[in-house]
């Protein structure tokens, strides 16, 4: 450190061993042609609990709204984005860059699946290697006029959810949870990661929240009686929607048909997101 040092590393050109990196240092430009307006990120402490299909549908609602919206599938060993939208067709590229493929709505959607040959072929890479894959999806992707972005994270806290914190420019997540007593530890791991990143947490999404009886109308909860609205309270982030456990929108998942799927479970959080336009 310099004697004359004044703690102020934006100012300074030392390159000394207190030198204190912010994260806009790490955080890479999209693709020439690539115009992303807002960006964010769909995450959980644990895998299993819906985040592919909280992704899904909050880019098919923002895309009802009129809004050019995309999707940056960044879960590259368990890819469930292209599935769940019905796309077969494989990207292409040329000497620009790589071309996302759009959905039957327009929805442009980048995935590891979209590049394979075989979809069902597991991807055994290591995490440097995932990581980068998932840095070219931003940077070397062209994704044209994007208004809307959400990226569908792996789970947990380990290198691909640090390599998107760090490199792609969130402006907020959606923490996706389930009814279970271990709801406040996921929600907890995920705030405080997005509290290290700097990066705003807009709410949480609870995923298999009730079964909806046909008959009466009665909500049951399935899973036990819910915690989120006490875990959400605790770190002072907001309730954004409630999904039910429903076979119409598993089988919408099934057969690539989530455009088509009808409910207002997660409109509150639509309108959290357009509001931040």
């Amino acid at each position: 450190m310099s004697e004359n040092c004044t703690h102020d590393c934006s100012t300074c050109g030392e390159n000394c061993s207190e030198r204190k990196m912010k994260r806009e240092d790490f955080l890479e430009k999209p693709h020439e042609m690539s115009n992303i307006g807002k960006v964010f990120g769909v995450v959980s402490g644990k895998g299993g609990v819906g985040k592919s299909l909280v992704t899904s549908m909050l880019a098919v609602l923002l895309n009802r709204k009129g809004y050019r919206t995309a999707v940056l599938d960044a879960d590259i060993t368990g890819p469930s984005i292209p599935k769940i939208f019905g796309l077969r067709e494989k990207a292409d590229g040329n000497a620009l860059g790589i071309y996302p493929v759009s959905t039957k709505t327009g929805i442009r959607v980048m995935s590891v699946n979209l590049l394979l040959q075989d979809e069902t072929a597991p991807v055994v890479w290591r995490g440097p290697v995932i990581s980068g894959t998932v840095k070219q999806f931003w940077t070397d992707v062209v994704w044209g006029d994007v208004d809307f972005m959400f990226v569908d994270m792996p789970p947990g806290t380990g290198d691909v959810p640090l390599t998107v914190f760090q490199s792609i420019p969130l402006d907020g997540i959606v923490v996706v949870t389930s009814p279970q007593e271990l709801v406040s530890m996921i929600v907890e791991k995920a705030v405080k990661m997005a509290g290290m990143m700097e990066i705003p947490v807009l709410g949480v999404v609870e995923n298999f929240s009730f079964v909806q009886c046909p008959d009466c109308g009665k909500k049951i909860k399935v899973f036990g009686e819910s915690h989120i609205d006490k875990a959400a309270e605790r770190f002072g982030v907001p309730v954004l929607g409630a999904l039910p456990v429903d076979p119409k929108i598993a089988a919408a998942c099934d057969a690539g048909l989530i455009e088509l799927f009808e409910g207002d479970w997660l409109d509150r959080a639509a309108d959290k997101i357009e509001a931040l336009k």
